[in-house]
């Protein structure tokens, strides 16, 4: 038995029209900026029925990616640079460039919620993410209760600097823990001590309290279940109300996948992370924990808003070097959107897109300094794209795929029966009790959860054979 699990974060070329969209900085600090920010926030507020009647093209979270580290860990193939003399100010006004113009350009109305990922976005400075924030609430409606996640590793040094990010804008921290264990640390590339985890862990809870997210890899080099076992207890008697474990893949090209082909380190078999994976998830559960996506976990309600509406097919836009989109792009001054399968100019009736910035920095920033943006590759998604991920994200999660949400993506009125009722596979998947189907979705068994990787494939087969014969 086998489980499945993503990598840490979704890291969320035909170019359009350049837009001249460059907002001058801010000429105040961002410890003092309430006054200025609430008056902003007021002028596009929504109210609770506005929101209500929001179509889901007028509405988006937003992820902004720092991609830089100050070292790279050994299991890491994200997009990441390391660089010692980053040009802070460069990057500020790039980020807060790129956020307008693809702001403007998706139309949306409101942004439910705010991602700085990377990286180490934690490195920072605070008035950069405090400025990116501004920009969003002074072109769409950004709520006093909107969710502005960052994430941290649990450095001493990044830990001195949360107050400010706190004044910046950010009401909750994701804290890249990965271990309790120093050994482990070590082996990882970690760059911080089981000791700073613990404190840095304590003063984000008084910071931001049930607001603090705290991440763990299992399948570490070496690792055993009972020391497996006895780090979730220690972590469960100082964490707050959301955890999130990763089992450890080993990616070709990075620096642990060459220590495991060399025989310096030992890796635990399937049938192991297995079983790590659900005793981990028996022991959540003694706690009160909720796992409301294959590797979340979440008490008190304090699920994560915004990886929710990932996987929930909602609109995201994605700014800074490699980050990923997927909206659709409302305010094109000029008809130069063409359809990359049917070579046929859709002006009237743009498609969703699948959007990628450019990734490395330096090119990432010129781009944004000539044209206002850095997308450099876009992908129109047809009806068929859109409903394979939701497919393959939705039944990630403990609610799984609503009937609701998949009839407002099904232009053609084809329902969730429509597409999979008959199918032979979903029949046997329902009667071994991996699958459950009834009016109001469809969603994976705990039992399903745990085999998800083999079930997916089939299921997307049996979705793209319904479109062949329509």
């Amino acid at each position: 038995m086998t489980c499945i699990f993503l990598p840490r974060c979704l890291r969320a070329w035909n170019l359009f029209s350049p837009q001249t969209l460059v907002p001058t900085p801010t000429s105040f600090s961002f410890l003092h900026h309430s006054s200025k920010n609430t008056a902003t926030r007021r002028q596009h507020q929504l109210s609770q029925f506005e929101v209500k009647q929001l179509p889901w093209q007028q509405e988006a979270t937003l992820y902004v990616h720092w991609p830089f580290c100050q070292r790279r860990c050994t299991y890491c193939n994200f997009n990441k640079y390391i660089d010692r003399n980053t040009d802070h100010e460069r990057m500020r006004n790039c980020l807060v460039t790129e956020t307008a113009t693809l702001l403007k350009l998706s139309g949306v109305k409101r942004i439910k919620s705010i991602f700085f990922g990377g990286g180490t976005p934690s490195l920072a400075l605070p008035s950069t993410l405090h400025d990116v924030i501004d920009t969003v609430a002074g072109l769409t409606a950004l709520g006093d209760d909107a969710e502005v996640t960052m994430e941290a590793n649990p450095t001493s040094i990044e830990t001195s600097k949360m107050k400010d990010f706190k004044s910046a804008g950010i009401n909750r921290i994701s804290l890249g823990v990965q271990a309790l264990n120093d050994a482990d640390l070590h082996v990882l590339g970690r760059d911080h001590a089981t000791d700073e985890s613990i404190q840095c862990i304590k003063e984000a809870i008084q910071l931001f309290p049930g607001h603090v997210s705290a991440d763990l890899i299992f399948g570490r080099p070496g690792q055993t279940q009972l020391s497996w076992q006895q780090e979730l207890r220690n972590m469960l008697e100082i964490c707050d109300n959301h955890l999130s474990l990763y089992q450890l893949t080993l990616e070709r090209g990075t620096a642990l996948f060459k220590m495991n082909e060399q025989g310096k380190v030992s890796m635990p078999d399937a049938d192991l992370m297995a079983e790590m994976y659900e005793g981990a998830v028996d022991m959540l559960h003694d706690a009160g924990f909720v796992r409301y996506e294959v590797s979340n976990f979440a008490r008190n309600g304090a699920e994560s808003k915004h990886n929710k509406s990932y996987w929930n097919g909602d609109q995201y836009i994605g700014v800074g070097p490699g980050a990923h989109g997927r909206f659709i792009p409302q305010n094109i001054d000029e008809c130069d959107y063409r359809n990359v399968r049917t070579h046929e100019l859709n002006c009237l009736h743009p498609q969703r897109e699948a959007r990628i910035q450019t990734l490395e920095p330096n090119p990432w920033m010129w781009e944004v300094e000539h044209r206002g943006h850095g997308t450099r590759k876009r992908t129109p998604q047809s009806q068929e794209d859109i409903l394979l991920e939701l497919l393959m994200s939705g039944l990630r999660t403990q609610q799984g795929i609503l009937e609701s949400r998949w009839k407002e993506f099904a232009i053609r009125s084809s329902t969730l029966e429509d597409v999979f009722k008959e199918s032979d596979v979903v029949k046997t998947l329902i009667k071994e009790g991996l699958l459950d189907m009834d009016n109001i979705g469809m969603r994976v068994s705990k039992r399903g959860t745990s085999v998800l990787d083999s079930i997916l494939p089939e299921l997307m087969n049996v979705l793209s054979s319904y479109y062949k014969q329509q």
